[in-house]
């Protein structure tokens, strides 16, 4: 059976791609491989799938039509390609052409696929807006152009299930961490500083933070639960995450007690839209897929800082 994962070379998407093809499945994954962070960690994601024998295919979901470039003959798409998360540099174009106007034109490619179960849409815990600790039934508040994209890109898969033309559904998850994660997100950034004796950039106020940083193969067991469950999850929203709560501090402590060492931390001016707790939700997902996260903050960051040691020390 052939799936099809977008944005395969990142951090979420490949733990998802190389989850499915260690099942069995044939994989296929598309990564635009843009410059948003080091090619040097995408590259080394790509490399690790290909070494699987995942066929990793370099193509931006911007262009208009790539029906001639990607199989037709796929029976679940993980959509996990997007301009991803809160900052600075990112224009609203940015967001709007990844996140809405990608995601438009892999649904009229999906649309295209006969042998489609399922079209599986990633979203994210900033759909919700500045507190994201609610049920899926709540009214959402996005508060940053990440967010109001996100939720286009949710909506715009669902109308194809409502309009009973796919079977489709949107799964929204919490504070991923892990092995792969961008650069620029907190635990690389803090486990890189700790590692380089420089100082990590904390915006002020942010170490009361509430998060349910989850590891992101509790993530993925989440994630790929949905294949066979087509009837069980269409028209869905479904969050994925731990019901664990840490303060952004909690998370310094820990990889600091990991590593034995302290970090030295710079307060920087805070960041606009950013969430001041988030707590995933998820009984939804353990009645619809069992689902049930276990892995704790320590183990998570012990995972995380070998990773890092093993690639970049």
């Amino acid at each position: 059976m052939n799936i099809l994962v977008t944005g395969a070379a990142g951090f979420i998407g490949s733990h998802t791609a190389e989850r499915l093809c260690d099942a069995g499945y044939h994989v296929i994954g598309v990564d635009n491989y843009n410059d948003y962070y080091n090619l040097e960690l995408k590259e080394l994601n790509s490399r690790t799938l290909a070494n699987k024998g995942i066929t990793m295919i370099n193509k931006d979901l911007r262009d208009d039509d790539f029906s001639t470039v990607l199989p037709l003959n796929v029976s679940y798409i993980f959509h996990f390609a997007a301009q991803p998360g809160i900052s600075s540099t990112s224009s609203f174009e940015d967001y709007f052409t990844n996140n809405v106007i990608g995601t438009k034109n892999l649904i009229d490619y999906a649309m295209q696929c006969e042998k489609l179960k399922l079209f599986v849409n990633i979203g994210t815990s900033s759909i919700y807006g500045l507190e994201a600790t609610f049920p899926e039934t709540t009214a959402v508040k996005p508060a940053s152009h990440y967010g109001v994209t996100k939720l286009a890109a949710e909506q715009l898969v669902l109308q194809k299930s409502r309009e009973k033309l796919m079977n489709a559904c949107s799964l929204r998850l919490y504070s991923v961490i892990g092995p792969r994660e961008r650069p620029e997100k907190m635990y690389t950034k803090l486990i890189s500083c700790a590692f380089q004796n420089k100082s990590f950039p904390l915006f002020e106020g942010s170490d009361k933070h509430l998060r349910s940083f989850t590891y992101v193969d509790d993530i993925v067991d989440g994630v790929v639960s949905v294949i066979n469950n087509e009837e069980k999850v269409d028209g869905e929203v479904i969050n994925l995450g731990t019901e664990v709560e840490h303060t952004t501090q909690d998370g310094i402590d820990a990889v600091e007690e990991v590593l034995g060492k302290k970090i030295d931390i710079a307060i920087v001016p805070k960041r606009a839209g950013d969430q001041s707790r988030t707590k995933a939700n998820i009984t939804k997902a353990r009645s619809l897929l069992n689902y049930n996260p276990q892995t704790t903050l320590l183990e998570s960051v012990t995972h995380q800082i070998n990773w890092y040691k093993k690639y970049f020390l």
